[in-house]
């Protein structure tokens, strides 16, 4: 594994606090010139994260050892280029269309891009994927991918991760939406694969930004050498406890999957939609007609979706996230409505 890490990092010593050094219990703590005239949060938070890392561990399925949380997603996919690749120097793939962030991240840490493109279905051409990223450092999948919503499968991938000589990272951000396995249990038979997933999605949690990382032990070291020392507040690391302690989630994602489901059917039988495309995420893709006349129509309603039509192959498109089930009809009656005064205008 050390192979993928940049050389100037691969010695680096973390910084390290007085708390760091010391074991047992203690009363006072006069180490860190924290103010110690008010209470609660005066005290630096954990650095690792310990209590969270369990229960996230516990409901991963996965050994605490090989996670790593950072404050959100992005930040984790930050740390991990900045581990990885040499600035001015590596390139990095993706697909294309996918998450906007990629570029952003490459560009802030001087990387260049080759963009991987799909096609109208938003699948690549497995057979030449290897070929078309041979060269680059890193390779980030999206999985269920986004802005498409469909899933890749985890066959096509290890075929990948077997071939491809450099860093695979699977971002599985919507990958509770469906029933495929985490790519995350294969992260002992690949030196070269990291799984990236996070809280914000099915775990509602956007607001407190907890993202992670998956992989063997000496990737999650690495990424401890490197982190900022204090990445997760104290207030975020004790609320996303106390959430995931006291929220059902086996009820609520279901219920996400079910309304997505009812969406997409009523999507595909309305006027004006002209395709509603397979998702496995927590959203659906779809094309329609006078897609800019109706992005305005909705946002002027007070219903805000997201317009994609600037994106590879998604020409005409809205993105909508799947809400409450009363925040789903509200978006679906004045998608009806529009389109009924469509025609109207037309007729009249």
């Amino acid at each position: 594994m050390k192979q993928f890490i940049r050389e100037d990092l691969q010695n680096i010593k973390p910084y390290s606090s007085a708390r760091d050094e010391f074991s047992g219990e203690a009363a006072i703590w006069l180490d860190a010139n924290e103010n110690s005239l008010v209470t609660e949060y005066n005290r630096y938070p954990d650095p690792l994260q310990r209590k969270l890392k369990a229960k996230v561990a516990e409901i991963k399925s996965i050994n605490v050892e090989n996670l790593f949380i950072g404050n959100g997603s992005d930040e984790v996919l930050d740390l991990l280029l900045r581990l990885i690749c040499k600035p001015f120097q590596d390139t990095i793939a993706f697909f294309d269309p996918s998450y906007g962030m990629y570029e952003v991240l490459a560009r802030i840490n001087g990387l260049s891009i080759k963009r991987i493109p799909l096609n109208e279905q938003f699948e690549p051409d497995w057979s030449k994927l290897v070929e078309l990223i041979t060269g680059t450092r890193v390779f980030i999948i999206c999985n269920p991918n986004n802005p498409t919503g469909n899933l890749f499968s985890r066959e096509e991938i290890g075929s990948v991760l077997r071939a491809y000589e450099g860093v695979v990272i699977i971002d599985e951000a919507y990958i509770d939406f469906n029933d495929q396995p985490s790519m995350s249990e294969l992260i002992n038979d690949f030196p070269n694969l990291i799984v990236v997933q996070t809280l914000s999605k099915a775990y509602g949690m956007a607001g407190l930004r907890v993202g992670m990382a998956i992989a063997n032990v000496e990737w999650i070291s690495a990424l401890n050498t490197i982190k900022p020392p204090y990445n997760v507040s104290s207030l975020v690391q004790e609320t996303a406890l106390a959430l995931l302690d006291s929220t059902d989630w086996k009820t609520i994602i279901p219920t996400i999957i079910s309304e997505r489901k009812r969406v997409s059917e009523v999507l595909k039988k309305q006027i004006g939609v002209l395709e509603v495309f397979p998702s496995e995420a927590n959203f659906i893709l779809f094309r329609v007609a006078d897609v800019n006349k109706l992005y305005r129509y909705l946002a002027d309603a007070g219903v805000v979706v997201r317009n994609r039509s600037t994106q590879t192959n998604c020409a005409d498109t809205l993105r909508v996230t799947i809400g409450t089930e009363a925040e789903n009809n509200r978006f679906l009656t004045l998608l009806k409505q529009f389109y009924n005064d469509e025609a109207k205008s037309i007729i009249y």
